[in-house]
């Protein structure tokens, strides 16, 4: 499927939306003015940015997104503590939630 070329459309043209709409996409899109409809992307590439990305020199494309990615498993998703999460990291999140329902399916 080729999309049409970036310069081309805005993501809320109707080029695009005409576009998604012949080959069945569903687009995540806000209303214009709703600040907090990507909130918690923006902020984490912020921190992806100031904490990591900006910080080296990166010999190539490849090198730069293995390391952000390592960066992301270790740091993101295992140490940072999330607001959202009440402050646990999402891999301790996940196993507490599991384990919830390991007890709920256990007690059925």
């Amino acid at each position: 499927m080729l999309l049409p070329p970036v310069e081309s459309a805005q993501y809320a043209s109707a080029q695009i939306t005409a576009f998604a709409k012949a080959h069945r996409i569903t687009r995540s899109m806000g209303y214009t003015g709703v600040c907090w409809d990507n909130a918690m992307a923006e902020s984490f590439f912020a921190t992806l940015k100031t904490e990591f990305y900006h910080r080296r020199v990166w010999p190539s494309k490849n090198k730069a997104s293995k390391e952000v990615g390592a960066w992301i498993e270790d740091r993101c998703n295992r140490r940072r503590r999330h607001t959202s999460l009440g402050q646990v990291s999402p891999v301790d999140f996940e196993l507490q939630y599991s384990n919830q329902n390991a007890v709920f399916a256990k007690a059925a």
